[in-house]
């Protein structure tokens, strides 16, 4: 199974930059897939930015041109890099990979999530 470790929230001022990480470990042969999503209590989580098995990213709208999704193979890290933040990024971010092992098939496996907070 996978674990993923996700730092690096907290609270900045619009206009400000973040770097959100996640860092994978356990079991794995292979990691497909590795991204962010966002969503607020209650709400569902939608899709951020997330790095395919192709090498192509893949960003919502909202955040093209401000976030910049990466990923360290040799770390089984993806980071998240957040510029121009502003209050309607606020919300938890959930780091989600698809992987596979010895002993499962393809399998998503999410983080715990981390508060991101715009304000002044």
């Amino acid at each position: 199974q996978v674990q993923l470790a996700e730092s690096g929230g907290g609270l900045v001022q619009p206009g400000g930059s973040l770097r959100l990480s996640c860092a994978a470990s356990g079991s794995f042969v292979s990691i497909h897939t590795m991204g962010w999503f966002r969503g607020n209590p209650g709400e569902s989580r939608m899709l951020v930015a997330q790095l395919t098995t192709g090498a192509t990213t893949n960003y919502a709208d909202s955040v093209k041109g401000r976030f910049t999704l990466s990923r360290d193979d040799a770390k089984n890290t993806a980071y998240l890099q957040m510029n121009d933040l502003q209050p309607e990024d606020t919300a938890v971010y959930y780091c989600k990979t698809v992987a596979t092992g010895n002993n499962y098939p393809r399998t998503q496996f999410w983080g715990r999530g981390i508060q991101v907070t715009v304000s002044s």
